[in-house]
């Protein structure tokens, strides 16, 4: 009976894997192929993401609808959505860019279908609530969450897989925002972190593809309608430069303030976590009541500032409401993303701008509304500091190519500006704060000289931080290392097993020192978790020895990007110097 259910199960079985094994045979010609039908899934999500979103949006908040409704909804959507993200969507909170960055560079390309599927969701129902975040930085998971799920159900090699997670995010980006070109930039700029990618052809498919799939199901219509520009007068190019360091100024402001709530957020105890998002949809309500137009992503109102319709009192007011909610809101673990909201922002700053601009030189300045424009780039400049898909991503919209300078122009000013008072981009900072260590363009381009990884060895000698100063001492002196990687039990893993993480380095001599003061101390009393010595298996041997110098130890810690207390090995100052072939000459 058993042997005849396997044969009629294998019916089907056989040739299916017969076929994933041919596939994995032609990845390279399979590529494209899977590039057009990312492309096409990817459109086909974002479509129903911005069908669903304004639709149940539009049903909570009707024309004409009673003023308890922006106090409850914000409310009864952070706390119900709190839940679920706690419960059952974990990863699904947040943005999705510096999580999709993580899957790529840290997770070897893995973005489940549960992420994917809570994403979609929780993110939709908290933007239909009308917590002001964006649904395009979700996309952007959400696509490349489709391309790790697609790749990995073919049975690809985790290097393909890796590559299609930007294949996956340019086809978000371009259904998103009707923007496929821009959409292209994003992917290699922010994404890939290189333009120059090799993955630039299918992201180009991809993209292209998605941007189809939009036209042919919601039409052929622009994010924004907005009047046609026309430079004045040569002195506006000197407002546009204001105008950037205002955008400058208010990018900083936002990232600051956004990644210091955040972190204050993340200090609270693990059980209110489910019930953290409140204080984002409390406070939106609460000015919800007053100020309607707090509420939600807000495109409508950008585009009455784009046609110059709206109230400098009134834009003024915004920019700081909106720069407290959407930070509040964000920070407090809200499913939704920061794009949307910086282009609000910017919009309302460069409206603002705009209209003192005309009020004082009414013959040399344009309409307030150019300004509005142009300050939507500058703070999306400088709070995701992508100032190619920016400048881009605005001449798409307008199909305008008389804006582009005044673009380039804020859009330096204000990146320029806000790279130096704040240095750590915002989604590598956020990703930090998750534990995660995203590679830097230096670590990118040395990939290809020598790593870590090449002659690092398995931690078969740690130090526990719960023995003595004394304990710890004998166990060193046995050994030929001057420096030991000290541990300590951080909990139970997915298996249900105690895992003990990395939390620093401690020297011989320190050990000595401490031990004719008190030997009882507990030798993890001597390190410092957060702020410990380390390196990643990717990053190259000259990161290594420096670290090595600066600390004056001769042991380091390899740990992984995904969590830097897991410790995956130890690289030592000898196999460094073995590497450069300047090892102990042993004929003598």
């Amino acid at each position: 009976m058993n042997d005849e259910l396997a044969i009629r199960g294998s019916w089907w079985r056989t040739p299916l894997l017969q076929r994933v094994a041919r596939l994995r045979a032609r990845e390279d010609q399979v590529f494209l192929v899977l590039a057009l039908v990312i492309g096409a899934v990817t459109g086909l999500t974002v479509v129903a993401f911005i069908v669903v979103t304004e639709r149940l949006g539009m049903r909570l908040y009707p024309a004409g609808g009673a003023a308890w409704r922006r106090v409850l909804f914000p409310v009864a959507g952070s706390v119900g959505i709190g839940y679920l993200l706690y419960r059952y969507f974990p990863n699904a909170r947040g943005s999705g860019v510096p999580q999709t960055k993580a899957a790529l560079f840290a997770r070897e390309g893995f973005i489940s279908l549960r992420t994917v599927l809570g994403k979609f969701f929780c993110t939709s129902a908290t933007l239909a609530s009308g917590i002001p975040l964006g649904r395009e930085g979700p996309s952007v998971q959400v696509g490349g969450g489709i391309a790790s799920v697609l790749g990995r159900s073919l049975g690809l090699s985790p290097e393909k897989v890796k590559a299609l997670i930007p294949v996956g995010a340019a086809a978000a980006i371009a259904a998103a925002f009707n923007t496929p070109l821009a959409a292209v930039l994003f992917s290699l700029e922010e994404i890939m972190g290189d333009l120059h990618a090799p993955v630039l052809g299918s992201v180009v498919l991809a993209s292209a593809t998605s941007w189809v799939v939009l036209r042919l199901l919601l039409g052929n219509n622009p994010l924004f309608k907005v009047p046609q520009y026309q430079l004045v007068h040569p002195i506006e190019f000197a407002v546009y430069a204001v105008l950037g360091v205002a955008g400058g100024l208010v990018s900083v402001t936002f990232t600051k303030l956004l990644l210091d709530m955040r972190a204050r957020f993340l200090r609270m105890p693990k059980k209110t976590v489910w019930f953290q998002p409140v204080a984002g949809g409390l406070l939106v309500g609460l000015m919800g009541w007053f100020v309607p137009q707090v509420l939600g992503v807000g495109y409508g109102y950008v585009g009455e500032a784009l046609n110059g319709r709206m109230a400098l009192n009134l834009m003024l007011v915004l920019v700081v409401l909106k720069l407290i909610t959407v930070t509040t809101s964000y920070s407090s673990g809200n499913a939704g993303g920061i794009f949307g909201p910086a282009l609000f922002i910017g919009a309302m700053l460069g409206g603002s701008v705009g209209t003192i601009a005309h009020r004082l030189l009414p013959a040399y300045t344009a309409t307030p509304g150019a300004y509005a424009l142009v300050g939507m780039g500058a703070v999306f400049a400088g709070i995701v500091r992508a100032p190619m898909t920016s400048v881009v991503m605005i001449f798409e919209m307008t199909q305008d190519y008389a804006v582009i300078v005044p673009l380039m122009i804020a859009n330096l000013v204000s990146l320029f500006l806000a790279s130096r008072l704040q240095r750590e981009p915002i989604y590598e900072a956020l990703a930090v704060q998750d534990g995660i260590h995203l590679p830097s363009s230096e670590a990118r381009q040395r990939q290809g000289l020598r790593q870590v990884a090449r002659v690092m060895r398995p931690a078969s000698e740690v130090l526990a931080s719960e023995i003595t100063v004394g304990e710890a001492l004998r166990q060193v002196r046995a050994s030929g290392l001057r420096s030991w990687v000290v541990v300590e039990e951080q909990g139970g893993d997915q298996r249900g097993g105690s895992r003990r993480g990395v939390i620093g380095v401690v020297k011989l001599s320190t050990l000595e020192q401490e031990a004719g003061e008190d030997s009882s101390r507990k030798v993890g009393e001597l390190v410092q978790e957060h702020t410990f010595p380390h390196v990643h298996s990717d990053q190259g041997l000259d990161l290594a020895l420096e670290r090595m110098g600066a600390n004056q130890i001769e042991v380091l810690p390899v740990v992984s990007r995904a969590d830097v207390h897991r410790l995956e090995g130890i690289v030592t100052l000898r196999d460094v110097l073995d590497a450069y072939g300047v090892g102990p000459d042993e004929r003598g």
